[in-house]
């Protein structure tokens, strides 16, 4: 035996640890210990076991490795005393857990212990399999628990009830093994017993359909009457806490009665009275009340609908806000961002008291509170709670005000009722907490003030003035200088004034005072500079008394170290100096940006026609619907949201680029097709020769394919095809008039064609040829099949190749592929590697059906070998 072992109990290893003043101390304690107690267990001292797994455990909570120690629980619990079982099992929960594969071997030991006579016994394996049962166990052991739960020892049916709610979590398909037996523990009179059949039930109910149906047709009177009995009950002491009998049993019976009652009318109909009840008379003014009323405002809103009980809750959660405990107002703000999907009228009631709990000084009362407040906004109420939310905004916290900021905006911009009050409102926001505004957010208030022509000199004068008292917010300089800039002429001659605005007295030299204070500021950066310089090149043209001085503080941003600054001080000055025939025509006022366009941007699309009632453009109409942008000038960027789209033809655009008229009448035999026209006067323009042979009326040059068959390509990863309806008359602006490709069908394909892509809704075949002068280029003829009865629009091929590959996309013969027809595009793959390496394509095939975007992705690694 060891001498060391015998001598040392639990309470002297636990002094000696605790004396320890150094973690090292502590450890030299415990390795001491951990030695003693393996030579215990190497000499099989049976007198001391006990004693060195209590020491076991304790070490183990400490977070030193006890896994040695683990068969010494299954010795314990073989023993047949019940002293050694117990601490055997304590050590079983405590050193290991499900995952264990050492668990396997007490199985039988539980199952013994299970039908020992001794009740103690029976608990304490009880309790061990309710903490530490694993799926195998629960199969085993499932018919001892089932016959446990009626069990004369009422402690011992509450343990069984525990352990078989371990197990149907562990195996959901043994629930059915417990539906009987559970409904018959809802009939008991011992709390302990009930409150443990209650939670049986409603587990049983989350896992099985059939059992959920049993319950409610036979169980929830007798629930709403055990219910009743508690909540009339008189005093007892047994049960008390705080003056409610049993409020444990008062949850989990309220818990079961909304799993009954959720989208069942007839049980929620049986359980109306009795929660009307338990909420109307449960006292408040006790952490145990406020819990039973909290279970019982969240049974209501899950019930069928009852428009007298869901009041009833909703004022609950009102008096819970007004409650000086964060948690309860936390839950109660929770429950309320919940029922306002249901009842928002009921919610709107409370209102005020939401609206003071964003002032609270917890940040997660006040992020919560706020995001209801978000979701109550709508048409009438929006002017009252933006005032108090935007007059709290001067005194809130600067860690709230991002949050506060991002939410005041997007409710001014949703339920702007006019756009003098949402300049208003963006005005006092940008004055307060401007540094707080998203770019996006201010891009949309120059929008809306471009399209009110009304309010052209109101928003630069309301500008002018919160400029001088909030100088130093950023976003707010920035929209101040661009309406100087724009409209520094209304500013100074008081144009379009409102009866609302006092008068303003404003000269040239102060607008021009203005915007130097904004360059010249410390905080201001390159950005606002920048701004501030294009507003002063403009203020130059709109009051020609100020050039010089406005070219004076240009100039000094002639040496600036940031090159944005320096370049644009150096062309703004020359501009000044000696470009003043064309100055007025360059500085002109920015045309009405188009408030649609703008919101489809931000939302990530551009619309396809501009809306005039929706609440993004604030319900002001922009004019008519424009033509969706040509793709070449939309991929250009050439388009201005100002100017017509251009048409499909390619000629339009030439001659709004050229300055030329490429327009002709309608052809007539023997006369020359605009396509023909529109490239002989390109030729007389850049003095090149006769243009290619022009097939089928269209040529292959493009504006931006700057290539002909005898130019190499450079080295693209990634080339989509340009729009089908691209300008088929456009030469190559670059690299001349190339010949025009020849095309594939009139050499004959060199190489079988091949199937590189099919589904059930498209099929694409590669027709292959090469030119025996480049052996290293191929040809490929694509043929894109619809195999459906519907029509494919926007149709769009796109193809990504590596790096030792290049690649050259001419546009498809159409955009659109009709139902059952087909529609052909060429293309050029060079092969640096020929020989050596083949042929690998990724490719992307989106085309619309009815409106509604499809989208197709392939690898295409079938191409014949030495391409």
């Amino acid at each position: 035996m060891n001498p060391f072992s015998s001598g040392t109990r639990l309470s002297d290893m636990i002094r000696a640890i605790r004396a320890s003043k150094t973690a090292a101390e502590e450890r030299a304690v415990v390795r001491k210990e951990c030695a003693a107690i393996r030579a215990s267990i190497n000499e099989n001292d049976q007198d001391y076991r006990h004693r060195d797994l209590a020491k076991l455990m304790f070490i183990h909570m400490l977070g030193y490795p006890t896994h040695f120690g683990q068969m010494e629980c299954l010795k314990l619990i073989a023993s047949p005393g019940f002293p050694e079982k117990r601490i055997g099992y304590l050590g079983l929960m405590l050193l290991l857990d499900e995952r264990q594969e050492v668990l396997m071997l007490v199985t039988n030991s539980l199952k013994q212990d299970m039908n020992h006579t001794n009740q103690y016994i029976v608990g304490l394996a009880l309790c061990a399999l309710g903490n530490i049962c694993s799926a195998e166990m629960a199969r085993d052991l499932a018919p001892e628990v089932e016959r446990l739960l009626q069990f004369r020892d009422p402690n011992i049916r509450k343990k069984a009830a525990l352990c078989a709610i371990r197990i149907i979590r562990k195996v959901p398909d043994l629930s059915e093994n417990f539906i009987n037996p559970g409904a018959a523990l809802l009939k008991e009179k011992h709390h302990g017993v009930l409150i443990t059949g209650v939670h049986l039930c409603t587990e049983i109910c989350s896992v099985s359909s059939e059992a959920l149906e049993y319950f409610r047709k036979k169980c929830t009177e007798g629930l709403v009457r055990t219910l009743r009995d508690i909540a009339n009950s008189p005093y007892s002491p047994e049960y008390d806490v705080a003056g409610i009998t049993d409020p444990f049993l008062h949850i989990r019976l309220l818990k079961l009665l909304r799993v009954l009652g959720q989208g069942d009318a007839e049980a929620s109909d049986c359980m109306n009275d009795i929660l009307a009840q338990v909420a109307s008379k449960t006292e408040s003014n006790k952490n145990a009340g406020n819990a039973i009323l909290y279970e019982c405002v969240q049974t209501i809103m899950s019930i069928e609908e009852n428009g007298g009980l869901r009041v009833l809750a909703i004022n609950i959660l009102g008096k819970f806000l007004s409650n000086r405990d964060n948690n309860i107002r936390y839950v109660a703000l929770n429950m309320l961002m919940r029922a306002l999907t249901v009842d928002s009228q009921a919610v709107q009631r409370h209102r005020a008291t939401i609206l003071e709990c964003v002032k609270d000084s917890d940040a997660s009362i006040q992020k919560r509170a706020l995001e209801l407040i978000y979701l109550l906004v709508n048409e009438n109420n929006v002017k009252p709670l933006a005032k108090d939310l935007i007059e709290y905004l001067e005194v809130s916290d600067e860690d709230f005000k991002g949050d506060l900021t991002a939410k005041i905006c997007s409710i001014v911009e949703k339920f702007a009722p006019e756009k003098i009050w949402y300049i208003d409102q963006m005005l006092k926001v940008l004055s307060e907490a401007g540094t707080y505004v998203k770019e996006d957010v201010w891009h949309a208030l120059i929008v809306v003030i471009t399209n009110a022509p009304d309010l052209h000199g109101y928003a630069v004068r309301a500008l002018y003035r919160a400029l001088h008292t909030s100088s130093e917010q950023e976003t707010l300089v920035r929209v101040a200088i661009w309406c100087i800039g724009e409209y520094a002429d209304l500013l100074v001659n008081n144009a379009g004034m409102l009866e609302v605005e006092d008068p303003i007295t404003v000269t040239e030299s102060d607008a021009v005072d203005i915007v130097e204070i904004a360059i010249k500021h410390h905080t201001s950066d390159v950005t606002t500079k920048a701004m501030a310089l294009i507003a002063l090149l403009k203020i130059s043209s709109r009051f020609p008394s100020c050039s010089e001085r406005v070219n004076s503080i240009i100039g000094q941003n002639k040496g600036s170290f940031v090159l944005e600054l320096q370049q644009r001080s150096l062309e703004f000055s020359s501009v000044i100096q000696k470009h003043q025939n064309i100055r007025s025509s360059l500085v002109e006022r920015m045309p009405v940006l188009d408030e649609a366009t703008f919101s489809g941007r931000r939302a990530g699309s551009l619309p396809a026609s501009v809306s005039t009632s929706g609440k993004s453009s604030l319900g002001i109409p922009n004019g008519v619907a424009k033509a969706a942008a040509a793709p070449l000038v939309d991929l250009l960027d050439l388009s201005s949201d100002d100017t017509p789209a251009p048409t499909s033809s390619s000629n339009n655009f030439l001659q709004d680029l050229l300055g030329v008229d490429l327009t002709q009448p309608s052809a007539q035999p023997g006369t020359m097709q605009p396509s023909q026209a529109g490239a002989d006067i390109l030729l007389d323009l850049l003095s090149i020769g006769t243009p290619a042979p022009v097939q089928n009326g269209s040529t292959n040059g493009d504006l931006l394919s700057m290539q002909d068959n005898n130019t190499p390509l450079a080295s693209l990863d990634t080339i989509s095809s340009t729009s089908p309806t691209a300008p088929s008359s456009m030469m190559d602006l670059l690299d001349g008039f190339g010949p025009t490709p020849p095309k594939i069908e009139d050499k004959g394909p060199a190489y079988p064609s091949i199937v590189a892509f099919e589904s059930s809704s498209l099929k694409i075949e590669f027709n292959l040829a090469k030119q025996p002068e480049t052996p290293q280029t191929t040809d490929i003829e694509a043929k894109f099949t619809n195999l459906t009865p519907n029509v494919y629009t926007d149709f769009l091929f796109q193809a990504a190749v590596p790096k030792f590959l290049q690649l050259h996309l001419d546009p498809a013969s159409s955009n659109s592929l009709p139902a059952n027809g087909s529609i052909k595009q060429t293309m050029r793959v060079t092969n640096s590697q020929q020989g050596k390496k083949p042929i690998v394509m990724r490719m992307r095939v989106g085309y619309k059906i009815n409106g509604k975007d499809v989208l197709e992705e392939g690898q295409i690694n079938n191409f014949p070998r030495g391409l």
